[in-house]
């Protein structure tokens, strides 16, 4: 292996980047101006995924709760994928692919946002919470990759990264978070 390896490692993000930018640009503004409008009329944003999405779900959530870049009052925001009691007694008592679904039947609110993070787009957790939150007039937004899996067609934002590269699509949707988050903070962001 030679250094190389890291460059082309880069030029790939890059380039996974900038197919997405083109392809998913007007589609990444109108998610993130849906969250905007539902925090500032007092909803919640609810976060699920699997792996390193459920890292990016708890992330994500964080920076809402929490602050992104400078000081702000908090704004509710819940990761579906932190409460072990819940994830492994619906896991143990219904099945793994209700863990979010439940939850979402549970805390969601019409007017709240489920995003949704399955590289594949297939993952059945994932696409049974976008499946009751549809049911409960939640709004919801999906973060893609491949072609969208089923996904793609039960969200009414489905963001799709458009590569096969799993690493590469985890990387665009943490930056389309990160993009949201600042989104939120340019307009929702006065000091708390």
């Amino acid at each position: 292996m030679e250094p190389a390896f890291i460059d082309h490692r880069f030029e790939r993000s890059i380039e996974v980047k900038q197919k997405t930018l083109q392809s998913q640009r007007d589609a990444i503004w109108a998610a993130g101006r849906e969250m905007i409008e539902a925090l500032r009329h007092g909803k919640k944003l609810l976060f699920c995924g699997n792996g390193g999405s459920a890292a990016d779900a708890q992330h994500l959530a964080a920076e809402l709760v929490v602050k992104l870049a400078k000081p702000r009052r908090p704004l509710p925001g819940l990761a579906l994928t932190t409460d072990t009691s819940i994830l492994t007694a619906t896991g143990n008592d219904f099945a793994f692919a209700d863990i979010f679904a439940r939850q979402v039947e549970a805390l969601g609110q019409p007017g709240d946002v489920l995003i949704g993070n399955s590289t594949s787009g297939n993952s059945e957790n994932v696409l049974r919470a976008m499946q009751m939150a549809n049911e409960k007039g939640l709004m919801t937004v999906a973060l893609l990759g491949r072609d969208g899996g089923k996904i793609a067609g039960v969200a009414k934002h489905a963001i799709i990264v458009p590569d096969e590269d799993t690493q590469r699509i985890q990387e665009c949707h943490l930056l389309i978070g990160h993009i949201w988050m600042e989104m939120i903070d340019a307009e929702l962001g006065e000091a708390g």
